[in-house]
């Protein structure tokens, strides 16, 4: 077993709140995870896919409340979004009891954004953790090319070769398509998003072309903007904000666009193994977006993350905001000697950056000039998960 980083993150927020809310894609890892925090304490699991444990919160105040001194893991939380208002009354009414803390576990397969609606009621009562795939930090260093062919998912990860890896993964993406989409409501043919999907893989880290994507599916924009919500919101695509400096000058408004796991990335493309990706034109934007999720998993909690372009061509493609209110400026190279394009140093000249960095596919660190580093992809996941 591969331990995960979030693990002790989820520890802390049991023990500060009543209610815990994981969040992850399907297949991340929620439920194993979950299970280790339950071998610690006295616990009880109910997935909310199964028809006997769905009908044993029938009267869920009344089964939750039998059980107030076990930790409750429910999984898959999505399917019954009314229990959060069961909950508020049994959180409240511990409380008053002085049980503060560690009650119920919650996994969901959405993001904080489609759960917070239901969960509205649980203000101040509950935490949001998000569980991603593997990072490179949870991993052995010779396995990151690896993690980046196959991506992150533990199954495809893990897989005994590339073939298996390959075969697990065009699942996942038809177990998505075909069956949690349709039982989340949205009724979008499967065809149609799966050539959404794949369109948004062929311009991996491109500026989002809203008109252009809807041309190509033969719908209209808001059509677009409501498919991309979708991928959005369960976790399988990344909107990355505009920079807003106010560096008076015209500065490009759409956001990029990633699928988040490099390894969909590649089974959406057919790009069965290490040759196939590095032979075709996404490599590029595949390293990038692959940098870019390790990094946003590693940076403190509430690092601000954009990126900056101009429309005279400055550019720099990770910008971070740390608490605090510096700025770490971040380029992502996919080559072993990477080369600084005079946008960037443009647009160091508009941020003024505390810390520079160029990101490269090796692992040596060393002084590029001008305070800009070269340094590796888990070098740099470190600096800023000890942040």
């Amino acid at each position: 077993m591969i331990p995960r980083q979030k693990s002790q993150v989820v520890r802390s927020r049991l023990d500060q709140f009543p209610a815990v809310v994981l969040l992850g894609p399907r297949q991340a890892g929620k439920t194993t995870l979950a299970m280790t925090v339950a071998e610690e304490r006295p616990s009880v699991y109910l997935d909310l896919e199964d028809v006997a444990d769905r009908e044993k919160l029938a009267d869920a105040a009344l089964y939750l409340s039998e059980h107030e001194d076990r930790l409750v893991i429910l999984d898959e939380v999505q399917r019954m979004p009314e229990l959060f208002q069961a909950l508020r009354g049994l959180i409240d009414r511990g409380r008053r009891r002085g049980i503060r803390s560690g009650r119920f576990l919650l996994l969901g397969s959405a993001s904080i954004e489609l759960l917070k609606q239901s969960g509205e009621s649980l203000a101040g009562r509950i935490a949001y953790v998000e569980l991603e795939p593997f990072d490179v930090l949870e991993i052995d260093r010779d396995a990151r090319e690896k993690l980046w062919i196959r991506g992150g998912f533990p199954e495809s990860f893990l897989a005994p070769d590339d073939g298996a890896s390959v075969i697990w993964r065009e699942n996942f993406i038809r177990t998505y398509l075909e069956r949690d989409i349709p039982q989340l409501g949205p009724r979008v043919p499967a065809e149609t998003l799966r050539r959404f999907w794949t369109m948004l893989a062929h311009v991996q880290g491109g500026t989002l072309n809203a008109a252009q994507l809807a041309r190509g599916l033969g719908v209209d924009g808001k059509t677009v903007a409501r498919y991309l919500d979708l991928l959005v919101g369960l976790l399988l695509v990344r909107r990355l904000p505009p920079c807003h400096a106010n560096v008076g000058k015209r500065l490009v408004k759409s956001p990029k666009v990633y699928v988040r796991d490099s390894g969909i990335v590649h089974a959406l493309l057919g790009l069965d193994d290490r040759d196939a990706v590095l032979g075709h034109p996404v490599a590029g934007g595949s390293w990038e977006g692959f940098v870019l999720e390790n990094l946003l998993r590693a940076a403190p909690e509430r690092a601000k993350a954009s990126f900056y372009r101009t429309a005279a061509g400055a550019e720099i493609d990770l910008v971070l905001e740390m608490p605090g209110g510096s700025l770490w400026a971040i380029e992502i190279k996919r080559g072993l000697a990477p080369k600084l394009d005079r946008g960037f140093h443009h647009a160091r000249e508009d941020l003024d950056p505390e810390r520079s960095f160029v990101v490269h596919s090796g692992v040596d660190r060393y002084p590029k000039g001008d305070g800009v580093e070269v340094i590796g992809l888990g070098e740099l996941a470190l600096l800023l998960a000890e942040k």
